[in-house]
């Protein structure tokens, strides 16, 4: 039985991993601010602790007492389109929060780091599949974050001998997400919106390119990175991709199922990468991994989870420049 660290405990991987983890006899030490995440979704087996990673002096403590042998870094503010109108409070949660938690592995001896990054890194030059050869190029505050801390990590792994395997999760979703965060996970708005009885809404025309992915399906390979595909990066998540009108579609046909009839309209056109999904060869290669994700399924289990849970304040996040900031996110 390993003690291992898991960031964002409350968040969707966080919630998800931490249950796979003590379903092997594992110890799972918990760490979560609640910013993102809710405290009733942590499995009561989690030695749960509320704290915020950008303290260094918290992070160093819970190490010294919990000597964990793994870290699986999770935590992380991932609202890529807004994160241009928060840029200090995306590279605190993402940066220094991250270097803190690399510095704590290094002195206290942590046998692996495990980190998840985005696809975002790769940006918009190269050509969809993306491929872990391929040189990011992040176009937005939360890429850059991402990257900045894969390139640290990397240095910690050649400088001090820690151990690292970095993942790039993309459009993740399940049971036990944050619905109620209008900044990010699109699925999750929707079914918010629809359960509200509001209108979806879709950024620009729609034709933008996603894959959605299962967060089921992580839960393997993420558990082989302990022993497995040290220094390396590894895409992982759904084999399908659609645009985002035919997900809007296809999420509005499911809501009739529960009742519901929306309708579908399209805001304001966002700064984002258009196109985007990723290869997963590395993956199944090293990892055994296999995406099994069904859209439709996991969209009636989300629903049928959202409508079981109490309503919740969707929060706004104090901006730090609101300069040609999106008129859909303005007050």
């Amino acid at each position: 039985m390993s003690t291992i660290v898991v960031t964002g405990a409350a968040g969707l991987l966080g919630t998800h991993f931490s249950r796979h983890l003590l379903s092997k006899g594992h110890k799972v030490v918990g760490i979560d601010n609640l910013l993102g995440g809710y405290r009733e979704f942590v499995d009561p087996r989690v030695d749960f602790i509320i704290r915020d990673l950008e303290n260094a002096s918290d992070v160093n403590r819970i190490f010294e007492a919990r000597k964990p042998d793994y870290v699986y870094h999770f935590a992380a503010y991932a609202a890529l389109g807004l994160s241009p109108f928060i840029r200090n409070f995306n590279y605190q949660n993402n940066v220094i929060a991250s270097v803190n938690l690399i510095n704590a592995s290094i002195n206290h001896g942590v046998k692996k780091f495990i980190f998840t990054s985005s696809m975002d890194v790769y940006g918009s030059r190269h050509q969809p599949p993306y491929t872990e050869e391929m040189t990011p190029e992040p176009e937005d505050p939360y890429g850059i974050a991402k990257y900045a801390v894969e390139m640290d990590l990397k240095h910690a792994s050649r400088f001090f001998g820690l151990r690292q395997s970095i993942v790039r999760p993309h459009n993740v979703f399940g049971i036990y997400q944050n619905i109620w965060d209008k900044y990010r996970n699109v699925l999750g708005i929707w079914i918010r919106q629809i359960i509200a009885g509001k209108d979806i809404t879709v950024y620009g025309d729609g034709s933008q390119v996603r894959s959605f992915s299962d967060v089921a399906f992580y839960m393997d390979p993420f558990e082989e990175l302990m022993d497995l595909g040290d220094g390396e990066t590894y895409n992982i998540g759904a084999e399908a991709h659609t645009t985002i009108l035919r997900a809007a579609e296809r999420v509005k046909d499911i809501s009739a199922v529960f009742g519901y009839n929306p309708k579908i309209v399209h805001v304001e056109k966002r700064d984002e990468v258009h196109t985007a999904y990723c290869d997963h060869s590395k993956a199944k290669r090293d990892l055994g991994f296999e995406d099994g994700t069904n859209f439709s399924q996991l969209v009636m289990d989300m629903f049928n989870w959202a409508r079981s849970e109490p309503a919740r304040l969707v929060r706004d996040l104090p901006l730090e420049v609101d300069k040609n900031l999106y008129s859909f996110w303005k007050k």
